[in-house]
């Protein structure tokens, strides 16, 4: 059984499309400190369905008046990419809290205009990586901090496969969808490499960096074939540490992605499964002070729930910050743009020489 605490922080979700529907909705069902205050969707006919299954107090078409409901605490900005940015601020000039859907953009400059937006205000903001929140990979956050020693190198990769949907049509429930939606002005799917980029390689350089610190810079290299986009990239620490990224869409084998790291008195290597299965990273650290491997059960893999009732915590109670920052949400973004330009340029791309501009 469920058990609801009686404080609970008040959430409304902007948008009922396919992410909303199929991790959202739960995790405020399911959340211990979170209530589904309230939905918002421009759609008359996916709101009103969505309203009708997941029953929340409130349900608007316009996002002003759901702003402007003072019991909403915290907004999940669930809608197309374009538009994250945009109604994040909107959020934030309201005083509400926020949970933005990743990518967090593709341009640097909306980046700054948010975080100079945040920066005069108490509010939190944080980008939905969840897979923080992976209790594998937060086990070897941990141990990489206080038993690993100094890193040496990371590798991580980031690899879909040719049979995901055919595993998610099986696990996840059909989604509804309206023609009333909002769109871009653009197909955000046209260019294949900015959107595997933005969509996938955004997971990847936030595990990548959770786990290794801030990356100074890197040097990519892009091969496009039969449709497939392989990246490799190597990658320098902030710390000194070397690394390589392998982000590749598709390969024909099982889900393939994980982690390998080496630091002076230890390694950690980790397995980590579709995310749509709720299943917790299979994660071994080996420790030479006593010899040991050691490897965390992680039971509860639901991490979108878990990052959920995280950022939950924090406004509540005023614990650490787990997710994602807003600030390291920015760090990402450069990262795909030194991505993205490494590639054109053939050359090594600082982040912090990145301060403008977009992809």
């Amino acid at each position: 059984m469920i058990q609801k605490e009686n404080q609970r922080l008040r959430i409304g979700i902007l948008g009922c499309g396919p992410i909303a529907q199929l991790a959202h909705f739960e995790c405020c069902q399911k959340g211990r400190n979170v209530e589904l205050y309230a939905i918002c969707d421009r759609s008359d006919e996916l709101r009103e369905r969505m309203n009708l299954i997941w029953k929340p107090s409130v349900a608007y078409a316009d996002y002003d008046q759901m702003l402007a409901d003072p019991q909403v605490d915290a907004v999940i900005v669930a809608i197309a990419d374009a538009f994250h940015v945009s109604m994040t601020l909107k959020a934030i000039q309201a005083g509400k809290h926020v949970l933005v859907e990743k990518p967090l953009s593709h341009s640097l400059d909306e980046c700054n205009e948010l975080l100079a937006a945040a920066d005069h205000t108490n509010v939190i903001v944080q980008v939905a990586h969840m897979k923080r929140f992976d209790p594998g990979i937060a086990f070897a956050k941990e141990f990489i901090e206080n038993r690993m020693g100094p890193m040496m190198a990371l590798k991580a990769w980031y690899c879909d496969n040719h049979t995901r949907y055919t595993t998610t049509d099986n696990i996840q429930p059909l989604t509804l969808a309206s023609k009333q939606a909002l769109k871009p002005s653009f197909d955000e799917k046209a260019d294949k490499e900015r959107y595997f980029l933005l969509g996938h390689g955004s997971h990847l350089i936030d595990t990548a960096t959770f786990l290794g610190g801030r990356i100074g810079s890197l040097r990519a290299r892009l091969r496009k074939q039969s449709g497939n986009h392989l990246w490799f990239v190597d990658a320098e620490y902030e710390n000194g540490a070397l690394g390589h990224l392998d982000l590749t869409l598709t390969v024909k084998m099982d889900w393939h992605e994980g982690f390998q790291i080496y630091g002076e008195k230890g390694s950690v290597i980790g397995k980590t499964y579709n995310p749509w299965f709720y299943k917790s990273s299979d994660v071994e650290c080996f420790s030479e002070e006593d010899g040991q491997y050691h490897r965390p059960l992680g039971a509860d893999g639901f991490s979108y729930r878990r990052q959920l009732e995280s950022f939950a915590d924090t406004i509540l109670y005023g614990k650490k910050q787990l997710g994602t920052t807003l600030a390291e949400g920015i760090h990402t973004v450069r990262g795909m743009m030194a991505i993205y330009q490494s590639v054109r340029s053939g050359k090594t791309i600082y982040l912090d020489d990145l301060k403008s501009g977009g992809f």
